[in-house]
């Protein structure tokens, strides 16, 4: 029996379900397993998803790439826009998706690469998760 991952319509992969793992309902259960290996599982699922998603999108690659150098400061939308190369409008769209253009379930901030942090009244600061570092990691590694 296998388990079917399936995150925002896009298939993410199948995995052999062991008896510990569903219930009546067949719903899986995380009983028994350590926050740890809870977090790696999210993250292996989670992982081709985000990584399609920048591959797709040249705009949603340089804000990571960028944020990932500036690291572990924070940045605004016009000066992340002014660096790499794009508008505003561009950023705010690949942050937090923007229409058809920019879906929402691929934006940065749903894939959990980055987070949005208050820089004080009406101020919107961005900044790369540690997942979010790990995965520029990790592409800069296979370059």
């Amino acid at each position: 029996m296998y388990l079917y991952f399936v995150y925002a319509g896009t298939y993410a992969g199948n995995y052999p379900l062991e008896n510990n793992f569903i219930n009546n309902d067949m719903h899986p259960l995380l009983d028994g397993m350590q926050e740890k290996n809870r977090l790696e599982l999210s993250i292996d699922i989670r992982r081709p998803l985000v990584v399609r998603a920048l591959r797709r999108s040249n705009v949603r690659k340089k804000i990571a790439e960028y944020l990932f150098e500036i690291s572990p400061s924070a940045s605004y939308t016009s000066e992340i826009a002014y660096n790499v190369k794009t508008t505003p409008t561009n950023v705010i769209g690949a942050i937090r998706g923007m229409d058809s253009r920019y879906k929402e379930d691929e934006s940065l901030l749903c894939l959990d690469l980055v987070e949005e942090k208050s820089g004080g009244k009406n101020i919107r600061l961005y900044g790369l998760t540690p997942f979010g570092k790990e995965i520029v990691e990790s592409l800069k590694n296979k370059k």
